[in-house]
């Protein structure tokens, strides 16, 4: 399944065109390397690194949704893989050498 589309169906982008201009920002991620143009082939196993405003969002594709539905069933096509937030770029930005929130 070509990449912006599976970002529409996995509501990661409103339309396919936006996930099209998230996908040529250079800033999307599979499985560590670039992703250059919006037609790259994602597979089930492929891991998704995608920059949402401030954070950044790791995810594994566990399904291919054959049609944009609700949150709930696309959801349940990939997994999470950093529950704990901890690709938050702005949380990052504000942390000192040890770790500790700047005052």
């Amino acid at each position: 399944m070509r990449v912006d589309r599976l970002l529409c169906n996995l509501r990661f982008a409103r339309t396919r065109s936006l996930a099209a201009r998230l996908v040529e920002s250079g800033h999307l991620r599979r499985n560590g390397l670039r992703i250059l143009r919006a037609s790259q082939n994602i597979a089930v196993g492929d891991v998704l690194t995608i920059p949402m405003g401030q954070r950044v969002r790791l995810i594994e594709v566990i399904a291919l949704p054959e049609k944009r539905g609700p949150a709930r069933e696309a959801q349940a096509c990939y997994r999470m893989l950093d529950q704990t937030g901890e690709t938050d770029i702005g949380a990052l930005q504000h942390k000192t050498a040890r770790g500790k929130a700047d005052p």
